[in-house]
């Protein structure tokens, strides 16, 4: 007799609340670019009429697939449990393409035009990359352990979501504890909301309306959006081609800063997509980081020029119990809000510490995924794969503007959170070789680091030959101390990578 197929439904309750968290992380980049980018002087026809537009087209494209990507899965498994990635902007990338690319651009050709047709092609041609880097993506997923993985995601989580949400969370503590309080009672107790509110949405009611109370919103912000309202078609233009012949002449430098960003960018599809298959729902990365790189170059066509990834969030989505309605949801709200100029008036409406809580639980669920799906013996391994990041967060948050506080902390920040996704991989794949006892891993994953470090991937601000000396020397005595011990022949403990946590 043949099993009743499951019916996957477009949209169910559980998405409304994994909408809002996703939402708010696009909505924060998009606000960022446009201030960032007004703030170098680029003119507002630019930013708001060609790399928002673009950059949703990108997000619009990807949102749609994972959906349908979801829905196909569903139907294999015959599973109404699907979560479909969530999918935007890189935030890491976004800053090194904002301060990396569109900024050295423009102070190099002092046209503001120029500079943004230079990063429409940086955008074009990392998307590319990233698309033909696919084609060794599950053959790296399936040699690197899990615990090394999700422990960078989680360092990530710690650092750059929970912790820095939970800041802002608590900048208006009258209104972030309660919102906060909310959050723990609707999506980690899950326990009904009043009127049967998805918690998200009853959290950002009651505090954006307790923010116009006690009059903590920024009521002049909100009457400035109104000035960025209009009509910002979503069209197709030759910017990423006028910008080919520059990049590739007098801007070639910026390719250095362009390789290892998109092979950041890859990585961080690979562990983001790993992550999901440890909670429950298996998605190719090949396939992913086919659609991400593609959609990044989709995004270019139109005048973005913001490489686009699957979602570090998207494990939140899956606590939150979300199907492939909030990804549809997401991708056809982006398009109507940036055809019209709505970015930068929902961004007003909402006060910060109303959001900040509903990430601070995406990093909590994320953190925890990581020593969940993982067994107890590999703990130390994740625990030292997010070490990194928080030299990452050191060093990006406060080296621009207090360098001798943190180097009086140690001299080994800055180095530490250069290429920290790398590092933190490698460091937690080495830890994870060595609880198996399988040396001869270990010695090549220290082999790979010295190599990153050599030319400057790890540990260093830029590529070099010999970019990180002293870190190299250090790679491979660790690779000639694994060695002894592979040589020696000890016994192999039996790999448990992929069970569940005692």
């Amino acid at each position: 007799m043949s099993t009743p197929r499951v019916h996957y439904p477009w949209y169910k309750k559980e998405d409304t609340d994994a909408f809002f968290a996703l939402f708010q992380n696009n909505i924060a980049n998009f606000v960022i670019i446009a201030i960032s980018m007004l703030g170098m002087g680029f003119p507002a026809e630019i930013v708001f009429g060609q790399v928002l537009p673009g950059a949703a087209v990108a997000v619009m494209a990807g949102n749609f697939y994972y959906a349908f990507s979801a829905a196909r899965l569903a139907r294999k498994e015959n599973r109404a449990d699907v979560t479909a990635l969530s999918y935007g902007i890189s935030t890491p990338v976004m800053f090194v393409f904002l301060f990396g690319v569109l900024l050295p651009a423009k102070n190099l050709t002092g046209d503001a035009e120029l500079a943004w047709k230079v990063a429409v092609a940086a955008c074009f041609i990392s998307g590319l990359i990233e698309a033909a880097i696919s084609l060794i993506g599950n053959w790296v997923q399936r040699h690197l352990p899990r615990a090394a993985m999700l422990g960078a995601v989680a360092g990530v989580a710690l650092t750059f979501i929970a912790g820095e949400m939970l800041f802002k969370t608590l900048e208006i503590p009258v209104i972030g504890l309660l919102v906060l309080a909310i959050t723990i009672v609707g999506l980690v107790a899950r326990v009904s909301m009043p009127f049967r509110l998805p918690a998200s949405l009853f959290a950002i009611v009651v505090g954006t309306a307790l923010a116009y109370l006690i009059g903590a919103a920024d009521g002049g912000k909100f009457s400035d959006a109104f000035t960025h309202l209009g009509f910002y078609p979503l069209l197709p233009n030759l910017a990423w081609y006028e910008g080919l012949g520059l990049l590739f002449t007098t801007l070639l430098a910026l390719m250095t800063v362009i390789l290892p960003i998109t092979l950041y960018n890859a990585i961080e599809t690979m562990n983001n997509v790993e992550a999901m298959s440890a909670a429950g729902d298996s998605y190719s990365v090949r396939e992913c980081q086919a659609v991400d790189g593609l959609g990044t170059s989709l995004g270019a066509l139109f005048g973005g020029v913001f490489p686009t990834t699957v979602y570090i969030a998207t494990v939140g989505s899956k606590w939150m119990g979300a199907g492939r309605g909030y990804s549809l949801l997401n991708g056809a709200v982006y398009g109507l809000a940036t055809m019209f100029g709505l970015i930068a008036f929902i961004a007003a409406l909402i006060p910060v510490s109303v959001v900040a809580p509903i990430l601070v639980f995406v990093g909590m669920s994320m953190i925890a995924t990581a020593f969940n799906s993982n067994h107890a013996r590999y703990y130390p391994a994740v625990a030292l794969a997010m070490l990194p990041y928080f030299a990452n967060y050191l060093a990006t948050r406060f080296n621009r503007g207090a360098p001798e506080v943190v180097e009086g902390i140690s001299s080994a920040i800055g180095a530490l959170g250069q290429g920290a996704m790398f590092s933190a991989i490698l460091l937690g794949a080495m830890c994870v070789a060595v609880i198996d006892r399988q040396f001869r891993q270990a010695t090549t994953f220290a082999l790979v680091a010295a190599a990153m470090a050599f030319v400057g991937l790890m540990h260093a601000p830029k590529l070099a030959w010999y970019a990180a000396p002293d870190f190299v020397h250090g790679y491979l005595l660790m690779a000639l101390f694994f060695a002894w011990y592979a040589w020696r022949g000890v016994e192999p403990a039996e790999p448990e990578r992929v069970t569940g946590a005692d």
